[in-house]
């Protein structure tokens, strides 16, 4: 845990903290381009940062969608990139035997928001001693978040994190109340702001998920203007051809110039 104590305390600019990277390690040279990229920006506007990449996407719609490399030739990966750039490591995992497994290799456990009221998964990535990111489920109240944190902290381990990622308003988009970000910050855990996911648009009959990535930038500055601890974004150099979730993301080479304009807004709302 001192990767990730270090990162949290070494922050003298009170700035939020990002988690980012590509939705799923397709590849080594992808995840290394992303991760060398974001680290030197982050560094450059003294941003804590934390790679993520999912080792294994469980939770596709069709049965030909890309779901991964391989589980531990995702896992070394993840592994690589965290010691190369000397940086902490988040990817999610989807029942609790991975939360074993994945935490031989990387820093967070992340439980994403279809799974976060799923009492073993959390139980058993508290059992790590790892950080824990619980994604809040689109179905879930952000008051409600609360109970998926004390399965953690119940389990004795005190690094939790929310995450926001939007609440369905349909069957096919998603909304985000930025009432909830305050609301889960009762809990004096961190709390986070996912700005890519919460832009999707799922469930469509292609089984493709769509999203408004031209939004991106909103809902980061929103969330960021009303306290956010961090922001959570996937980003890939070429969207276009991303193999999962590429509907949503980032360009690569517009990262700095959003985290520039939500570091502006970070420090007006904290002056």
């Amino acid at each position: 845990m001192e990767r990730l104590t270090n990162l949290f305390d070494s922050n003298p600019q009170n700035n939020f903290f990002l988690l980012a990277g590509p939705c799923v390690v397709e590849s080594e040279k992808l995840c290394f381009e992303v991760a060398e990229t974001v680290l030197e920006i982050c560094k450059r506007l003294e941003i804590p940062y934390i790679f993520k990449a999912s080792y294994r996407k469980a939770n596709r719609s069709r049965i030909d969608s890309f779901t991964g490399i391989g589980d531990i030739e995702g896992l070394e990966i993840l592994e690589k990139v965290k010691l190369r750039f000397n940086i902490p490591v988040v990817t999610d995992i989807h029942s609790a035997e991975e939360a074993e497994m994945a935490a031989k290799y990387v820093d967070i456990l992340q439980i994403p928001a279809f799974l976060s009221r799923q009492t073993d998964i959390l139980l058993a990535a508290a059992a790590t001693g790892k950080w824990v990111n619980i994604k809040k489920g689109q179905f879930l109240s952000p008051s409600s978040m609360k109970h998926a944190a004390n399965k953690v902290l119940h389990a004795h381990n005190p690094n939790v994190m929310l995450t926001d990622r939007g609440t369905m308003f349909g069957y096919g988009d998603l909304i985000v109340d930025f009432r909830g970000i305050p609301e889960m910050k009762k809990t004096g855990l961190p709390v986070v702001m996912d700005i890519t996911h919460s832009l999707q648009q799922p469930n469509q009959d292609s089984g493709i998920t769509g999203g408004r990535p031209e939004l991106i930038e909103t809902i980061a500055k929103a969330a960021i203007a009303v306290g956010a601890d961090g922001i959570f974004l996937e980003t890939h150099p070429d969207p276009s051809n991303a193999l999962s979730d590429g509907a949503n993301m980032l360009p690569l080479d517009k990262v700095e110039k959003l985290l520039t304009q939500l570091i502006k807004i970070r420090k007006a709302v904290t002056s």
